[in-house]
């Protein structure tokens, strides 16, 4: 709030003497205001969900404010914190959890309910610490210039709250304090301290309420962007009125702040956060499960190589030097968080090489799922964080050379001391909380892990073009005896969204979907289906769905953008195109797709393409999933399988309804009630949506298997619906779910089912062994995903003679 502007002191108020507080009190409240804010940032995480950016930002602030706290109060003498600004304290760690809440809403849907909770305390304790230095008579200019500061920190972060869904320009609200501060780097005079005006607080208050009411969302949306443009206008005129006086009264402030202890001031706060953000930048982890402050309890070894090394250096030659190793530790914490991304739903590291093709589809998924503003937003904000990342790492490194530089003695027994106790900690295997040894050498692996990932990514486009350029034998199949032993069936592939193996084996959730899965094989049984299942090991995991339909596709292993990018102008031999060369239509079926897809249109090959926009839907989304399951199913219906006198179909159909994030679901309805889809509306906006659900890992995991049982649901009813005897359907998952689901040690397997009602269909593909079924038993056979396009045309080609000729394939 502009009210962290200088004012003048209140002459009437006597000073506190407090000579008689122990010097050593100093630190107490800083550091306690660290304990405090972490146990707010826990418990924030225990209950409705905190991600690895809101616990950074949050720590981030509550870290800053302390340093600069403890550097204020040492300048201006006092011995202790004093009541008052111990509350201003509190408040700014209240404060620090909005912050670490509004940061986790970039990425997943806003707990709005806990933040508009912590946003009214911290409002409630801003009239407390000034009532509370009146009373104890213990005013003071860093007093009111410490809770301005919290307050304009405050309404800056609901201002990027509230700009996310109401309007991009309600940051001016929490940006004008701050480019005042700015201009005032230009203008000295725009330092100079104000006379109290009772008029500037309430303009302040105004703003925390207008925009804690607008987090609220309790107003309509006209009335909430009135409200903001009303306390736009209040703040614009109470700065303006201020800037005037100040500018009349520019003389008197021509240098208000001695230039010299303002530097020494910035300098002394800078050295402890400096020497954090070094130790994290050398010793931070790059997985989710290693977020915690026991991993910082590790010594680098590479930090006390650095610095021993510095300390024998001219001064020219160690600003050199720390320059270029803090570009190399910034780019290595912009790694480490990046990775912490990739691990949690990838469940591997950012490739440098492959991966940068990711951040379109990645971007497309985010939208879907927070929506296209939060989306934009967040990509802002990636893109400005890695140079600010990088940056404030070199400075770190400066500064912590500089600093045992000027300490040099001192210095020295630290390295000593920090040596002896990894030397210790290596002999002795010694860990910290979270498993990790005291003895670090992270900086290092993570550096050797980059390279080595970079130099296989670069090698890998040689070798895919080698697989891509080796010869085909299906490709010079006569058209006769391409797939003859399906000739007129309609063939569904049908991909299952983060359908697992987690979600058949050994979960909490797993028992209810295998239940659905035996009732579901003995209704088909009952209509006559067979079914077989298996395993197929996915190149992806947790995402990336388009290299599990490729793989299959493609009987190639495509396990990175890369080499989709090549598989998609090879021209290659896919399944699609074999159906298409024998007598199908084919027909891709994705329901999350809004456009036409030229990519996959030179992948496939294929006739027709349904998504979103071409299916008559107009019911509302469910987050990721705009069409639910059942009417995808029953769409394709109506357009291809329904008519008569036509070819026999293939067709790739997706179904979304199980992708991330699980939340809202839809659920079955009767089949002629499903209409153009608006009989889904009470139960997108009545049922819980992600912010609900992502409250807790069980949640999540419990919410992923009813999205599993709904779409396996959807699709065995629609078989029993449709009842046609010439259909035959491949089943399968694409990836396992991410991480919060699966789990840190999950492999990459997914079932497979095939159903078909004539045995015939059934019979070619009983040298495969595969279970009786839709419910894979933990022993059935394992395939790699990439070898099932060649063991199914080898299946269904030629006379049943010769696909058993084809051999029994071996597991793995």
């Amino acid at each position: 709030m502009h009210a962290a502007r200088p004012e003048a002191p209140n002459p009437a108020v006597r000073s506190v003497d407090i000579s008689s507080v122990p010097a050593e009190r100093l630190w107490v409240g800083p550091l306690f205001s660290l304990v405090a804010a972490n146990a707010l940032f826990a418990l924030l995480a225990a209950t409705v969900g905190l991600t690895v950016a809101g616990w950074t930002i949050g720590f981030g602030y509550a870290l800053a404010t302390a340093a600069v706290l403890w550097r204020a109060l040492a300048a201006s003498g006092a011995l202790a914190i004093g009541p008052a600004n111990a509350v201003t304290l509190a408040r700014s760690t209240v404060v620090a959890g909005v912050a670490a809440m509004v940061t986790t809403a970039v990425q997943r849907p806003a707990a709005t309910t806990t933040i508009v909770l912590l946003a009214g305390i911290a409002l409630a304790l801003d009239g407390c610490d000034g009532w509370v230095a009146r009373r104890t008579r213990s005013e003071s200019a860093l007093g009111a210039r410490f809770d301005g500061e919290v307050d304009a920190f405050l309404i800056l972060v609901l201002s990027v709250q509230v700009a996310r869904s109401l309007a991009w320009w309600v940051l001016a609200l929490g940006l004008m304090r701050y480019l005042f501060g700015v201009a005032a780097v230009a203008w000295p005079w725009l330092s100079g301290a104000l006379p109290a005006r009772p008029w500037r607080k309430g303009v302040a208050a105004v703003q925390g309420i207008v925009l804690t009411v607008a987090v609220a969302d309790v107003l309509p949306r006209s009335a909430a962007l009135g409200t903001a443009g009303l306390a736009l206008l209040l703040l614009s005129e109470s700065f303006g009125r201020d800037v005037w006086w100040l500018y009349r009264h520019r003389k008197e402030f021509a240098d208000p702040i001695p230039h010299r202890r303002l530097r020494a001031f910035i300098f002394g706060a800078a050295t402890p956060v400096a020497i954090v953000l070094f130790w994290v930048a050398l010793v931070g982890p790059d997985r989710q499960s290693q977020l915690s402050l026991t991993t910082l309890l590790r010594i680098p070894l590479e930090g006390v190589a650095i610095v021993a090394v510095a300390l024998v250096l001219p001064p020219r030659l160690r600003l050199a030097m720390a320059v270029v190793v803090g570009f190399l530790l910034g780019v290595l914490t912009a790694v480490r968080v990046v990775n912490i991304g990739f691990f949690e739903v990838l469940d591997r590291p950012f490739n440098p090489v492959t991966d940068w093709g990711l951040l379109k589809p990645a971007f497309g998924v985010l939208s879907d799922s927070i929506g296209r503003t939060s989306a934009r937003m967040t990509e802002v904000l990636a893109i400005v964080a890695v140079p600010v990342v990088v940056l404030a790492v070199i400075a770190a490194t400066v500064g912590v050379t500089r600093f045992a530089a000027r300490h040099r003695a001192p210095a020295v027994r630290v390295l000593a001391g920090l040596s002896t106790i990894w030397l210790v900690s290596l002999g002795f295997g010694v860990t910290t909380g979270s498993r990790l040894p005291v003895d670090s050498l992270s900086a290092a692996r993570l550096t050797v892990n980059e390279v080595r990932l970079i130099n296989s990514g670069l090698h890998d486009r040689s070798v895919f073009h080698a697989q891509l350029a080796a010869f085909d034998p299906y490709r010079a199949t006569p058209t006769s005896g391409l797939l003859a032993g399906l000739r007129g069936k309609d063939v569904l592939v049908v991909f299952v969204e983060s359908y697992g193996q987690v979600a058949v084996e050994g979960t909490p959730f797993s028992p209810a979907v295998d239940g659905v899965l035996r009732q579901d094989t003995a209704a088909l049984q009952a209509g006559g289906f067979a079914a077989r299942s298996a395993f197929l090991s996915s190149p992806t995991f947790g995402g990336s769905s388009w290299l599990a339909h490729s793989t299959l596709q493609s009987g190639l292993w495509v396990d990175n953008q890369q080499r989709y990018g090549q598989l998609a102008n090879s021209g290659r031999f896919t399944l699609a195109e074999a159906f298409r060369q024998a007598g199908w239509r084919t027909v891709f079926d994705i329901p999350s797709s809004p456009s036409p897809w030229p990519q996959g249109q030179r992948l496939y090959n294929f006739d027709a393409m349904y998504g979103v926009n071409n299916v008559g839907y107009h019911g509302p989304r469910f987050s990721y999933a705009k069409i639910p399951d059942q009417y995808t199913l029953e769409a394709l219906y109506r357009h291809e399988l329904r008519p008569t006198h036509r070819q026999p179909v293939m067709a790739e159909i997706d179904l979304d309804s199980s992708h991330t994030p699980w939340a809202p679901l839809p659920s079955m309805v009767p089949w002629p009630d499903l209409g153009n889809g608006t009989i889904y509306g009470p139960m997108a906006s009545e049922r819980p949506g992600p912010s609900v659900v992502w409250r807790s890992a069980s949640s999540v995991q419990a919410a992923y298997g009813q999205s599993i049982q709904y779409s396996l649901t959807a699709l065995t009813s629609f078989i029993r619906r449709i009842h046609d005897n010439n259909l035959v359907l491949v089943v399968l998952g694409d990836h396992q779910p991410a991480t919060i689901v699966s789990g840190d040690t999950a492999d990459h397997d997914v079932p497979i089912t095939v159903i078909a009602h004539d045995p015939a269909v059934i019979d070619r593909i009983s040298q495969w062994r595969w279970d009786t079924g839709m419910l894979p038993s933990p022993h059935a056979p394992v395939w790699p995903m990439s070898a099932f396009r060649n063991r199914f045309l080898a299946a269904y080609a030629g006379s049943p003679a010769e696909s058993a000729t084809a051999g029994t394939p071996s597991n793995g």
